[in-house]
C-alpha cells in the first residue's frame, strides 16, 4: 500500500494531460518556427495554450511567457528586473521565508552590488504589509513575496502588498509556484506585475512553467539566441510540454472550487486528529489563511527524519519541508523564521494531500503517525527526562 502525501513536492501527471501531449511527440513534432503548414499549426497551438493560461489569471495572452519551471521564472524575474531597472535603483525587498529560488537569486544579486532587505514574518509566517511599506526606499525597484509558502502553507496578503507597490511605483513579483492551480488568482485585482508558476505542482509535466509579466513592464532575456517567446526567451519551444502545461492549468482551474472544498475537509480532519490525539504537537502556519492541501505539524521529543523513514516503510510518502532542500541537515529556514527552536524544527513533518487522497488514506496516516510518534518518544531520553520532571513529587 502506498499513500502519497507529498503533493507540494510534485504531483502525478493528469491522464488527460498525457493524452493531450502524446500527438506532439510524434505526429505533430514540427518545430513551431518553420514556415510549412505543420509548423504553423504548432505555432497556433502554442498561442492557444498561452491564451488558456492567461484566462486562468484574468491576464492578457501576450503577458504569458513559457519557461522550464519555477526556478527559471524566479531567476528571470529578479535578475533581469535588477539589470533593467538598475539605473533607477539597486534595492530589493523580500521575506525571510521565500523559496531558495528567490533567496539564492537575491544572494547572487547582493554579490553584484544590489542591496536586499529580508523582512521578518509573524509566528504564522505572514509578512506585515505595513513593514513592507516601511521598507520601501527611493531606490527600491522590486518587491518579491511568495503567494503561499511551500512548507507551512501560509498565504500572504498579496492584494495589500500589490496595492502598496503600485502606490509607490515599485514593481511587485510573486512566486506562485505553490499557489497557482490550488487557489484563485486574479493578477489585475491583486496588482501583481510578475508571477511565476511551475507545471508539475498542479498535475502538469515536469520541466514546464510560465512567467506572467504585466504589459508595460520592461524585461530583458535571460536566455539569448532566437526570437522565441516574443524575443525574450530563446530556444525551440517545448510543444508537448506547453500543451501539457496549458491542459493541466485548464483542468485545475475548472475543478478548483470543488477540489478546494474537498481538500480543506480532509486537511482539517487530519489536523484535528493529529493535534488532539498526539500530545506535545503543534500546527505550523496560519490556521485559516493556508493552502487547502497543506498540513505542517511539529512533534516535540521526536526526530522528524526518523519518523519520515519509518513512515516510508509503511508506504507513506511525506516530507520534512521543501523537496529542494531535503538533503540538508540544517533546520528549515522557514520554521526558524516563524520562531521554532532547532529541536522542534527537526521534529516537523509536512503532509500535502491531493484530490485523490481519501479519508481511508487519512485515517491510515493518522494511525501510523500516532503509533510511530509514541514509539519514538519511548526511546527518547529527552522525553523520559521531561516526564520525570513533570511528574516528580514536590
Amino acid at each position: 500500500m502506498t499513500v502519497y502525501m507529498d503533493h507540494a513536492a510534485t504531483t502525478s501527471t493528469h491522464p488527460e494531460v498525457i493524452r493531450a501531449m502524446q500527438p506532439y511527440f510524434h505526429d505533430k513534432f514540427a518545430n513551431p518556427s518553420g514556415i510549412y503548414s505543420i509548423a504553423k499549426e504548432n505555432r497556433q497551438k502554442i498561442e492557444k495554450c498561452r491564451q488558456m493560461i492567461a484566462d486562468t489569471l484574468h491576464a492578457k495572452k501576450n503577458e504569458i511567457y513559457f519557461t522550464a519551471g519555477g526556478s527559471e521564472g524566479d531567476n528571470w524575474a529578479l535578475k533581469e528586473i535588477a539589470d533593467t531597472y538598475s539605473k533607477k535603483g539597486r534595492h530589493i525587498i523580500t521575506t525571510k521565508l521565500e523559496h531558495h529560488g528567490i533567496l539564492h537569486t537575491c544572494e547572487y544579486l547582493e554579490r553584484h552590488g544590489f542591496e536586499v532587505t529580508y523582512l521578518d514574518v509573524d509566528i504564522y509566517g505572514r509578512v506585515n504589509p505595513v513593514q513592507v511599506e516601511r521598507a520601501i526606499r527611493k531606490d527600491t525597484i522590486l518587491i518579491s513575496v511568495m503567494f503561499a509558502n511551500n512548507e507551512i502553507g501560509t498565504i500572504q496578503p498579496i492584494g495589500e502588498i500589490g496595492a502598496i507597490a503600485r502606490r509607490h511605483n515599485v514593481l511587485f513579483h510573486t512566486d506562485a509556484v505553490q499557489a497557482y492551480g490550488q487557489i484563485p488568482i486574479d493578477v489585475a485585482c491583486l496588482q501583481v506585475d510578475l508571477l511565476t508558476a511551475s507545471g508539475h505542482k498542479f498535475r502538469g509535466p515536469k520541466g514546464t512553467g510560465f512567467l506572467y509579466m504585466r504589459e508595460g513592464v520592461r524585461l530583458q532575456s535571460l536566455i539569448h539566441g532566437g526570437a522565441q517567446e516574443q524575443g525574450l526567451r530563446a530556444g525551440t519551444e517545448n510543444v508537448p510540454g506547453i500543451v501539457g502545461l496549458a491542459t493541466a492549468a485548464y483542468i485545475a482551474d475548472a475543478a478548483m472550487e470543488q477540489r478546494m472544498q474537498y481538500e480543506i475537509q480532509i486537511r482539517d480532519y487530519m489536523i484535528g486528529e493529529l493535534l488532539t490525539t498526539i500530545p506535545y504537537s503543534q500546527l505550523n502556519g496560519h490556521p485559516e489563511q493556508r493552502l487547502p492541501n497543506n498540513i505542517n505539524v511539529s512533534f516535540q521529543f521526536v526526530d522528524g527524519g526518523s519518523l519520515l523513514v519509518m513512515l516510508d516503510t509503511l508506504g507513506i510518502c511525506a516530507s520534512g519541508g521543501s523537496a529542494c532542500t531535503s538533503a540538508s541537515k540544517k533546520p528549515s529556514h522557514v520554521l526558524k523564521a516563524i520562531g521554532l527552536s532547532d529541536e522542534l524544527a527537526r521534529g516537523t513533518i509536512r503532509l500535502t494531500i491531493g484530490e485523490e487522497t481519501t479519508k481511508k488514506d487519512a485515517d491510515y496516516v493518522i494511525d501510523c503517525i500516532r503509533e510511530l510518534v509514541g514509539g519514538l518518544r519511548e526511546q527518547s531520553p529527552f522525553y523520559e527526562d521531561y516526564r520525570s520532571r513533570m511528574y516528580a513529587p514536590d
